[in-house]
């Protein structure tokens, strides 16, 4: 699963990963999180509708592969930006959000200026196993102790329906970040009610909401 399995998602309009709304967990969760934050980290952001909502708390950053995702964000929710080329990554920013188009695992600490809060909805729960221990460990590389990570994650018996979204549960973050604090702050029932735009025919199906406190 590479870069042109994501390009292609994109360029062939195929977003079933996609909300049409502020996520009810991120609406939910972000107070008990958001503590005296300065920015937030956003990887594999896509063009979700939840930076709009991040940004009326904090300063936004974004990593996403997609020109066209970082294009349209902008243009779909008609925020005036500009594009600076910042090699290896392309800048597209506005005042309170600023998303680096290019490779996340190209990230260093000097694109995260104040990080210390990262808010992830589909981004671990897209990767396969492997990519799953690199996306960690990147996140570690990148983060100061004591940051904070707002996981919503994916649960549903894996052998019933092939990834992405794949099902991760709370003992696999536990061997991801290991060290980390990890708190169940909420879940969603899903079963029968599908994943984003995508049917899930899964015998349960359930979004969960972690804090995850990085050691």
């Amino acid at each position: 699963m590479d870069a042109d399995f994501w390009l292609a998602r994109w360029q062939n309009n195929e977003l079933g990963f996609q909300l049409d709304a502020v996520h009810p967990l991120l609406q939910r969760c972000l107070p008990e999180v958001l503590a005296q934050h300065r920015r937030v980290l956003v990887p594999l952001c896509g063009k979700s509708l939840d930076m709009c909502y991040l940004a009326q708390h904090l300063p936004v950053t974004g990593v996403e592969l997609s020109q066209i995702a970082c294009n349209d964000f902008f243009v779909s929710n008609q925020i005036a930006y500009t594009v600076t080329a910042q090699a290896p990554f392309q800048c597209y920013h506005s005042e309170r959000i600023a998303l680096w188009q290019g490779d996340f695992f190209a990230l260093t600490k000097a694109h995260l200026a104040d990080a210390e809060l990262v808010y992830d909805r589909a981004a671990l729960i897209a990767l396969p196993p492997q990519m799953r221990q690199q996306y960690a460990a990147k996140l570690k590389q990148l983060l100061p102790s004591g940051s904070t990570i707002l996981l919503i994650s994916l649960e549903y018996p894996q052998h019933e329906k092939q990834g992405p979204p794949f099902s991760v549960s709370q003992q696999e973050l536990a061997l991801l970040f290991e060290g980390a604090k990890i708190s169940l702050l909420a879940e969603l029932e899903q079963t029968g009610k599908g994943f984003a735009r995508r049917r899930f025919l899964t015998s349960s199906l359930v979004e969960k909401a972690y804090s995850i406190r990085l050691p």
